[in-house]
């Protein structure tokens, strides 16, 4: 009896772990963000940029080609690129 228990809490204990794997396996939501001067960088985040802040966003696949001229700017926090310096919101 106490060995059938034991087994029955290891079942449990495993489709338990399962599930919780499952609930936190959802993909990561990314974007490269890139400004009128070249400058691109990752989010995680979905910011509601203002057209004024002259952005594009694009998906997390997103690469550009062999002649535009991009360079990579990463910085952490809520903002954007903007001739060269980094502007909080």
């Amino acid at each position: 009896m106490k060995m059938r228990t034991l087994m029955l809490q290891g079942v449990l204990a495993a489709i338990v772990g399962a599930g919780a794997m499952v609930a936190t396996a959802a993909p990561a939501s990314a974007a490269v963000v890139c400004n009128r001067e070249g400058d691109c960088w990752h989010t995680r985040d979905r910011y509601d940029y203002r057209p004024a802040f002259g952005l594009t966003i694009h998906g997390d696949d997103w690469r550009w080609g062999h002649r535009d001229r991009y360079r990579w700017r990463e910085h952490a926090g809520r903002g954007y690129w903007s001739n060269g310096v980094w502007l909080s919101f």
